[in-house]
């Protein structure tokens, strides 16, 4: 059962972070936490067998005061049907304005849905395409690349973001619009990096975190837990800074790899098997003991509340990077920065991702593209900038990275607002 309220989580986040910046005003922080617009559209799709099926779709523009909205289209059904979803994507979008503004991109907070899972529920190739023009045209006057630009979520991918710019563009009269969205393949206007992007990121994160804490990245200890894209990216760029991954896991069973092991062995490994599990060398453990492993990095990357009070106190690594969303609870956050472990929160540490959104958005804009090299390296300069801003308000507030993450974003936003203003 879905209990906790994703939306009033997002706003007591919000409210923390006024409490450190001293922001009284009731109307202020209403203004903060609530989305500017929440879309609720019906999509109807003819399915394969003739008959006509509604679903219900969503889009929350939280924030725009830095820029157009920003965030993905996710196609799933969480516990507690479309009410709770309504709830979940305003909390995500939300989380990406804030997202957006601790690395300094100059775009909002934006999050789209549609309650169905396309796997579970087997839906063809054809359905999903209807599934996804259908959507398009639904919320086609609220979004535009100067405006909102969604991109891929939960069970959308490349195909479904191309199939939302060709629609919106022939509904504008048949103009070339690659803006509207990102996400896209290489061939429609998609940018390089962009499938490394948030294990990059989360890679960055960790060696500006290890410059401050004097921990010397040849020979680090990692512990991955999940084994999917993100976890694999950020394994292979820790392991290009000198470091061991001796700890890993996916939906299979988790292992401890006492002598470590290589990326290549390990992924080559789960290519052949569909697992880490039985990795030479390795010895099967519980989720519990991969968290609580004795490691110098752990890498978070599966799913979310993974990290309660009781596992932050057995925890014996000396840095968190949160390449998942949401993998640490609220109460272990006190626990782990009173042992002295730096948390790199997920709005920092995952956003590699939103990072080459942008640059792919600004690429699109103005018609000439980059190297992989040059990607890499202006996601570089947003994340180590964002990293070293929210470190510097952890030291100044005396608070961990997290909360000091929020007031970092929180700050920028309420800057913009000001110069802005309220009109009419």
């Amino acid at each position: 059962m879905a209990t906790a309220d994703p939306f009033e989580n997002a706003t007591r986040q919000v409210n923390d972070a006024c409490d450190v910046l001293g922001i009284d005003d009731a109307g202020l922080r209403e203004y903060l936490a609530m989305p500017n617009r929440l879309v609720r559209v019906k999509v109807p799709v003819r399915m394969d067998d003739g008959r006509i099926r509604v679903f219900v779709g969503f889009r929350s523009q939280h924030n725009n005061d830095r820029g157009p909205y920003k965030g993905g289209i996710r196609y799933f059904d969480p516990e507690g049907g479309p009410e709770y979803m309504e709830r979940e994507v305003m909390a995500l979008s939300s989380w990406m304005t804030w997202k957006c503004a601790v690395v300094d991109v100059p775009l909002g907070g934006g999050k789209g849905a549609i309650y169905v899972n396309p796997k579970k529920e087997g839906l063809s190739a054809g359905e999903m395409e209807r599934l996804t023009r259908s959507f398009a045209h639904a919320i086609s006057e609220v979004i535009g690349p100067e405006k909102d630009i969604p991109a891929p979520d939960v069970y959308t991918t490349g195909r479904e973001m191309t199939q939302i710019m060709d629609t919106f563009s022939k509904m504008s009269g048949n103009r070339r619009l690659p803006g509207v969205i990102t996400g896209k393949p290489i061939p429609m206007g998609g940018s390089l990096a962009r499938n490394v992007a948030t294990g990059l990121g989360t890679a960055y994160c960790v060696r500006e975190a290890a410059k401050v804490l004097g921990v010397g990245m040849s020979g680090a200890r990692v512990a991955l837990q999940g084994f999917g894209n993100a976890a694999t990216f950020a394994g292979e760029y820790l392991e290009k800074q000198g470091a061991t991954v001796v700890g890993a896991s996916d939906s299979r069973g988790s292992i401890s790899i006492p002598d470590g092991a290589t990326m290549k062995a390990l992924e080559d490994w789960k290519a052949k098997e569909s697992t880490v599990v039985g990795f030479p060398g390795s010895k099967k453990i519980t989720a519990d003991e991969l968290l609580t492993s004795k490691c110098d990095v752990l890498i978070p990357a599966a799913l979310e509340n993974q990290i309660d009070a009781d596992v932050a106190g057995r925890l014996q690594c000396k840095i968190i990077g949160e390449a998942a969303n949401g993998p640490t609870l609220p109460e272990a956050d006190p626990v782990i920065h009173s042992r002295g472990i730096m948390a790199i929160p997920d709005i920092l540490a995952n956003s590699g991702g939103v990072c080459i959104s942008y640059l792919e958005w600004v690429q699109n804009n103005m018609g000439y593209y980059w190297t992989f090299d040059e990607v890499a390296k202006k996601m570089e300069e947003h994340i180590v900038r964002g990293f070293s801003d929210t470190h510097g308000l952890s030291k100044k507030h005396g608070i961990d990275m997290r909360k000091a993450a929020m007031v970092l974003a929180v700050g920028r936003v309420v800057e913009a607002f000001e110069h802005r203003g309220i009109w009419p």
